[in-house]
């Protein structure tokens, strides 16, 4: 390991012993090579146009990208409100590519606050450069979906109203899917299309339900579990004061 790794791995080290969170959980976190072939799951409002490319919207969980899951509901219930989305299979070729795979945990947290903007106002610390460095030169990034039940804790974390303990927590509970970003031409190049499906009417009003369900079962077991660990851990901007 190089010198610039080792300092890089002792300040999430130090960072984690700051609140109480055994390091072990983040050993995961590492560059991967696979010439492996998987079956991803992509949703969309409006349908694919044109080829696949890095181009959603800048503040998502790991930043602008093309989003495919290994669940298929989850992106469906993401697209039911819109009378002319699609839901696509695809075949995606890892092989050649560098891929960061996040694990769930507090690494993962921060990566997000990082993207979704809200670590700007510690801009040029030492976390900051951490996170905004943390993909640099990745074709891809693994990890875990922020689905609608995880945006309403991440959302609590980051204002400062829960700790970190009970995000944790309330991760680990929620049995989150995995997501696949493709950050480059060279990993939107790799994905094939294998199906598209149109969804009806009658598609998009049970899924509407399913989500609404599956939503408010997910919130309800979050909030217990931030009430079990109120106490315990630290805030967002204890994690970040003075990194």
């Amino acid at each position: 390991m190089k010198s610039s790794e080792i300092i890089e791995v002792n300040e999430v080290k130090n960072l984690c012993a700051d609140s109480n969170i055994d390091f072990s959980q983040l050993e995961g976190n590492h560059m991967i090579r696979t010439d492996e072939t998987v079956t991803l799951y992509h949703g969309s409002k409006s349908g694919i146009c044109g080829s696949i490319a890095p181009i959603s919207r800048e503040h998502c969980d790991f930043g602008k990208g093309f989003y495919m899951g290994t669940d298929r509901t989850q992106p469906l219930t993401l697209i039911c409100n819109y009378p002319n989305a699609r839901m696509y299979t695809l075949s995606v070729n890892l092989s050649d590519l560098n891929i960061f795979n996040v694990e769930v945990g507090l690494d993962w947290a921060l990566l997000v606050a990082y993207n979704r903007g809200k670590l700007e106002f510690i801009k040029h610390s030492t976390v900051y450069n951490r996170f905004a460095s943390l993909s640099k030169d990745c074709d891809m990034i693994i990890g875990y979906i922020a689905n609608d039940r995880m945006f309403v804790v991440l959302d609590r974390f980051f204002n400062g109203d829960i700790t970190d303990m009970a995000l944790i927590n309330s991760l680990a509970a929620l049995k989150l899917g995995k997501q696949y970003v493709a950050l480059t031409e060279k990993a939107c190049k790799k994905i094939k299309i294998l199906d598209e499906q149109v969804l009806t009417g009658n598609d998009r009003d049970k899924l509407k339900q399913e989500s609404e369900a599956r939503r408010s079962k997910g919130v309800a077991m979050a909030d217990e579990i931030c009430r079990k660990y109120r106490r315990d851990g630290r805030f967002f901007d204890e994690i970040i004061k003075g990194r």
